[in-house]
C-alpha cells in the first residue's frame, strides 16, 4: 500500500499500473487510491519463469475501465506474446487456486505415503511436465504457504480442507526449508555435492531427516511403468484406460489425486472463470498440465464422470 501510494501521487493520470501479485484481491490493494488509479489498475499474473511459461491471468478490479481490460489484454498477447485468461477476483485466481489444491494435497499424503512414492505415483504420466513435490520445492515452501493459507482462510468449497498445509512442512519452514531456494537445507529434496557428484537425499516427513534417494526409491508399479511406456509412443487414450482399470490401493490413491483435480478445475467454472477452456488454458500455458478436459476427453466423458463419482468426487456440471 505504501508504494502503491507512491505510484498513485507520482503517475500521470491516464497510466495503466498493474499488478504481477499470484492470488491477492485486486480490489483490496486499490482501496483507498484515487478514481484514476482505480479506474487504470488491474492484475497482470504472470507465472514464473516467464520467458518460459507464457499462460498470463488478467483479473479486473470492480472499478477498472472496460477498455483497459480490453487494451491490456490485446497489448499482452500481441506485442508480450502471451496467452491471456481472463479471471474474476478470488483468492489465488484460477491456476494457482487449482494448482495448489493438487500440490497440498500430495503434501499432505506425503506424510503417510512417503515422498518419492507421492512424487513417483502422481508423476508426468499423470500430466504434468514436474512431479509435485518437486514443483512445490521449484516454487518455494514460503510462495507454497503464502498461497494455500490465502485460500484455506478466504474460500468455502467442496476441497477447502486441502489447501491445510501439514504440520510437518510448517515446522521445517519455520526452520529455514524452503526448497531450491535454500539448497543447504532443502525442501522434499536435498541436493548434496560430494566432489564431481551430486548426492539427492529426499525428505522423511514423520521424522524431519533426509535419507539417500536410493534407499527410499518405490518399487515400480506395474500401471504406472505401462502408462509411461504408453506415453511415451503417444498413446495417450490407451495410457488414460490403464488409469481406470488399474486395481490396487496405489492406483485407487492416483485416481483421486487425478480426479480431484478434474473435478475441482472444472467446478471453478463460473465462480473464477467464464467458460471450461479458461481453466484449461492456465493449467497448459500457465502450469504446463495436462488441462482438465483434455483429460476427460482422453478418458471419455462418460468414464470421467463415472469415475468422480466413484471416488466420491463432485461432478462439475459442465461435464453433463
Amino acid at each position: 500500500k505504501p508504494m502503491f501510494e507512491r505510484v498513485d501521487a507520482a503517475r500521470r493520470p491516464d497510466s495503466i499500473v498493474a499488478t504481477v501479485t499470484s492470488g491477492i484481491s485486486i480490489n483490496a490493494l486499490a482501496a483507498g487510491r484515487s478514481e484514476s488509479f482505480r479506474r487504470n489498475f488491474l492484475g497482470l499474473h504472470f507465472f514464473n519463469p516467464p520467458n518460459v511459461i507464457v499462460g498470463t491471468e488478467l483479473i479486473a478490479g470492480n472499478d477498472t475501465d472496460p477498455a483497459v481490460v480490453e487494451f491490456i489484454e490485446a497489448f499482452a498477447q500481441i506485442r508480450l506474446g502471451r496467452e491471456m485468461v481472463r479471471t474474476k477476483d478470488t483468492p489465488a485466481f484460477a491456476g494457482n487456486r487449482v494448482g495448489f489444491k493438487v500440490l497440498n494435497e500430495v503434501a499432505q499424503l506425503a506424510e503417510e505415503h512417503g515422498v518419492a512414492f507421492m512424487d513417483a505415483l502422481i508423476g508426468p504420466h499423470t500430466g504434468r511436465a514436474m512431479p509435485p513435490l518437486a514443483t512445490v520445492d521449484l516454487v518455494g515452501w514460503d510462495v507454497h504457504k503464502a498461497i494455500v493459507d490465502n485460500v484455506l482462510a478466504n474460500t468455502q468449497d467442496e476441497a477447502n480442507a486441502a489447501f491445510a498445509m501439514p504440520g510437518y512442512m510448517s515446522s521445517l519452514l519455520a526452520a529455514g526449508h524452503m526448497g531450491n531456494k535454500t539448497p543447504a537445507k532443502g525442501g522434499f529434496f536435498r541436493k548434496v555435492k560430494d566432489g564431481k557428484t551430486t548426492l539427492t537425499f529426499v525428505l522423511d516427513p514423520k521424522s524431519g531427516d533426509y535419507k539417500p534417494a536410493a534407499e527410499v526409491a518405490p518399487q515400480p508399479l506395474e500401471f504406472v511403468t505401462e502408462m509411461q511406456r504408453l506415453h511415451r509412443v503417444g498413446r495417450y487414450r490407451q495410457a488414460m484406460q490403464i488409469f481406470l482399470s488399474a486395481e490396487g490401493w496405489e492406483a485407487d490413491l492416483m485416481r483421486k489425486v487425478i480426479l480431484g483435480y478434474v473435478s475441482y478445475g472444472l467446478n471453478r467454472v463460473g465462480e473464477v472463470v467464464r467458460e471450461p477452456r479458461d481453466v484449461d488454458r492456465i493449467m497448459g500455458f500457465g502450469f504446463n498440465w495436462a488441462p482438465p478436459t483434455v483429460l476427460a476427453d482422453a478418458m471419455g466423458v462418460n468414464e470421467t464422470i463415472a469415475a468422480i463419482e466413484k471416488a466420491g468426487l463432485a461432478v462439475p456440471k459442465v461435464l453433463t
